[in-house]
């Protein structure tokens, strides 16, 4: 009985040692010399993916004999696909039993050699639910991840080229890109295609194949269908018989290594990528309200005095909504204009005129007198781009830096006086002189609740031209020129200089005015975003692709392309973790 187990456990050993040697036992070990990626957003809203790279393969390794190649998710179309290695047709393309979504390429006879070189191109022509809604700007969002190999298989530097084309129509100044990976420059390069399309592309020729780098970008989402763009909370739509995302070795044994990178995949990676995405999203709103040119900046000497609040607002780069309202706060205050009804915004001018009235407050009426709120927005936006304008120009030769202290400290003089009055009814009159200054706070609402939490609070002469309806009591209008008293029913009323004005408690006042200047600013403005956008177009643009070539991009990266162990990843989370055979 002994001797017959021997000889079993003998011919079971024999069995596997003659087995022809798996995947498990080869030694993968190669060099990514270069790898070139073309990211096609097309017309549809669908993605087009070329990869050509460039592999050495060591010595002493294993033919690479099979490409398992990840996809970003499983809404692809798998008839789209073709491959080649070294200009030879891939026959064999499967779903890749190691990665889900994902396919395998087998190279067969033409597996790269131990000691010589080849180039694996893959060519993906179809792939959805892969833009998503950046903000409500109207954007649309788009990540891409190029495809990183396992460092236990890959060493080395890749010359690596990333390139994005955007959908046809895009124009040069409509796309933004997000922050670049580390190591990478800290913008693409941007420029056209042989065919007129706008595109961006990044270089790093001392990138490597074991980084996992996440490269984005955003453009108006009206160049492709509504129905194209995944929503929040929306899953992006799947396509029956697609593939997965993701690389491993071709071992049967391998499994439980293809399961936990999966794992890692879906979990880990993915939660980064959606990291990624998330301050990409925000970078890029911020790049929106960055409206001030760069030029500004350019250091000078000394301090630019006698900049209006306004202006002072402008050059320390104050949201836009905010300064189209401390405008209208001033012409108010002048008697110039008055809120006929908050919601929606019904401004109407007040005859007639007060002199002195600055440029920017004359154009500001006929745009907050327009009913029709996209012509309103359009002119605003006009308006806030002359300012600019008209602060770059008078800021010229002097420090930004010294400049905006300057004002800084003003601010904080008008609060200073606001808080050291006595009295209630001198407490108002400072608050109501300094107003436009204290709103250059970031914390004025805040700070506007603190300062008038105790106490009553004789409300300005203006009060009435700004909340016509006020929800703790009917507020009469002040006349035109405050020459008459003002009075509240319910409330008893103080003299100041003769003029009896309404008071409430300071916790009524501190709402009813930091709520009216929210309300007031939602109302000039819906979208600070979208509207800053439209100026930051003007005063702050991307810079300007390079001449256009006839040849178009002459990296040659546009071929089909491809890649042993890739991963595309775009808008989501990029599905893939190390690996190669």
């Amino acid at each position: 009985m002994r001797r017959i187990l021997t000889l079993l456990l003998a011919a079971a050993f024999l069995f596997v040692w003659l087995t022809p040697t798996t995947a498990a036992a080869q030694n993968y070990s190669f060099s990514l010399d270069k790898e070139e990626v073309g990211v096609f957003w097309q017309a549809d809203g669908s993605l087009e993916v070329r990869y050509t790279l460039t592999f050495t393969n060591d010595a002493s390794a294993s033919p690479i004999d099979y490409v398992d190649v990840g996809m970003p998710s499983s809404s692809y179309d798998s008839s789209s696909i073709s491959a080649t290695v070294d200009g030879k047709t891939i026959d064999d393309i499967q779903p890749s039993p190691y990665v889900q979504p994902g396919i395998a390429l087998g190279l067969g006879r033409n597996a790269i050699r131990p000691g010589s070189s080849g180039v694996v191109q893959v060519f993906v022509g179809r792939i959805t639910g892969q833009l998503y809604q950046a903000d409500e700007a109207g954007d649309v969002s788009a990540v891409f991840s190029p495809s990183w190999i396992g460092s236990e298989f890959v060493h080395g530097k890749t010359d690596m080229i990333v390139t994005f084309v955007f959908p046809p129509g895009v124009k040069p100044d409509e796309p933004s890109w997000h922050p670049s990976p580390a190591g990478w420059p800290a913008q693409p390069e941007p420029g056209t295609t042989s065919d007129g399309r706008v595109a961006y592309q990044w270089k790093n020729p001392s990138a490597n194949g074991y980084t996992q780098y996440l490269f984005g970008v955003s453009f108006p989402s009206h160049y492709v269908p509504s129905e194209a763009i995944v929503q929040p909370g929306q899953a992006p739509a799947s396509q029956p018989g697609s593939g997965g995302s993701g690389i491993t070795t071709t071992s049967p044994t391998s499994a439980l290594s293809g399961a936990i990178s999966a794992l890692l995949c879906f979990g880990g990676i993915g939660l980064i990528a959606f990291a990624f995405v998330a301050l990409a999203v925000n970078s890029d709103r911020r790049r929106k309200l960055d409206y001030l040119p760069p030029k500004i900046s350019v250091q000078g000497h000394g301090i630019k005095r006698g900049l209006t609040a306004v202006e002072a607002a402008v050059m320390l780069e104050t949201p836009l909504d905010r300064v189209m309202t401390m405008i209208l706060f001033g012409l108010i205050k002048k008697t110039a204009a008055r809120v006929v009804a908050e919601k929606p915004l019904k401004v109407e001018r007040i005859t007639p005129q007060p002199e002195g009235l600055r440029g920017y407050e004359e154009t500001f009426l006929p745009a907050v007198e327009e009913s029709d709120p996209r012509k309103r927005s359009k002119m605003l936006q006009d308006l806030s781009i002359d300012l600019v304008k008209s602060v770059q120009q008078k800021m010229k030769g002097f420090s930004l830096r010294e400049t905006k202290d300057y004002y800084r400290a003003i601010m904080k003089k008008a609060w200073q006086e606001v808080e050291a009055a006595k009295t209630p009814e001198v407490r108002s009159e400072k608050y109501a002189d300094n107003l436009e200054w204290t709103m250059l706070d970031r914390d004025f609402d805040g700070r506007t609740r603190r300062v008038f939490d105790t106490g009553p609070v004789f409300v300005p002469i203006w009060w009435g031209s700004f909340r016509p309806a006020y929800s703790g009591g009917s507020l009469p209008r002040a006349s035109q020129g405050a020459s008459v008293p003002v009075s509240a029913p319910g409330r008893s009323a103080a003299p100041t200089g003769g003029i009896s004005l309404p008071h409430l408690p300071g916790a009524d006042f501190a709402a009813a005015m930091v709520t009216g200047v929210q309300n007031t600013a939602g109302n000039l403005v819906s979208n600070v975003v979208a509207f800053t956008g439209g100026v930051t177009k003007t005063t702050n643009p991307p810079p300007p692709p390079p001449p256009r070539s006839s040849g178009g991009w002459s990296s040659g990266g546009f071929h089909s392309g491809g890649c042993a162990c890739a991963c595309a990843c775009a808008g989501c989370a990029c599905a893939c973790a190390g690996g190669g055979r």
